[in-house]
């Protein structure tokens, strides 16, 4: 196995910054190489009320990372007896990551995660890369295989001063070009947003690819 085949994720996740909040929105199959192994898997969790992150990566890790992060930014409130703010939690998930990708292990530890959240001083989106580096983005931001499909949507159609409505249609079109033409990407779509109101579920949708005679 190569640097190539060990970073590669087989997937499309997508966050867009708007003016009134964030869209993260994510297909739903899990491969294995060439084996669909799942075509309904969640892509997108809520890590607080308001904070959420899509997965990208090898699912035993990026499902152990979630939940240890979840616990320590619930330890850590309790500890300081206030809430975590985004920047503190994206630092402890890149940490996190940055652990798992560097310890001894027979399977590659990788994860790819897009944060985002809103606390007192606003809307955040942060990438933490699966070497686990953390880089703020004030546009948009795409992780996995499909990325690259997503990507040519969103550099010609995203524009500053998106609405949330307008963020939700433009993150739909980018994942249903990876479905279109990205073999790892499918089952479906889930939409996330976060307001001020919190990050919360918009949209769950699959793809039915049953012919019916």
């Amino acid at each position: 196995m190569d640097e190539r085949d060990i970073m590669r994720t087989g997937t499309t996740t997508v966050g867009l910054v708007c003016k009134d909040g964030l869209v993260l929105a994510a297909d739903k199959r899990a491969t294995a190489g060439d084996l669909i192994v799942n075509k309904r898997v969640k892509k997108i969790y809520n890590i607080t009320d308001k904070m959420a992150v899509t997965l990208a990566g090898t699912v035993s890790d990026v499902q152990l990372l979630i939940k240890l992060v979840k616990a320590e930014l619930l330890l850590k409130d309790m500890r300081t007896e206030r809430k975590s703010n985004v920047k503190e939690a994206a630092n402890l998930l890149a940490g996190l990551v940055y652990s798992n990708i560097r310890k001894f292990s027979l399977i590659p530890g990788v994860s790819h995660f897009i944060l985002g959240g809103v606390d007192e001083s606003g809307f955040s989106l942060y990438d933490l890369f699966p070497d686990g580096s953390i880089t703020q983005c004030s546009d948009y931001l795409c992780s996995g295989s499909g990325s690259v499909f997503a990507m040519g949507v969103l550099e010609t159609l995203y524009k500053k001063d998106l609405s949330i409505k307008e963020g939700v249609t433009l993150a739909i079109k980018a994942i249903s070009a990876a479905l279109q033409r990205d073999t790892a990407s499918g089952g479906g779509i889930n939409v996330f947003t976060v307001t001020k109101e919190g990050a919360k579920e918009i949209m769950e949708q699959e793809l039915d690819t049953v012919l019916r005679i």
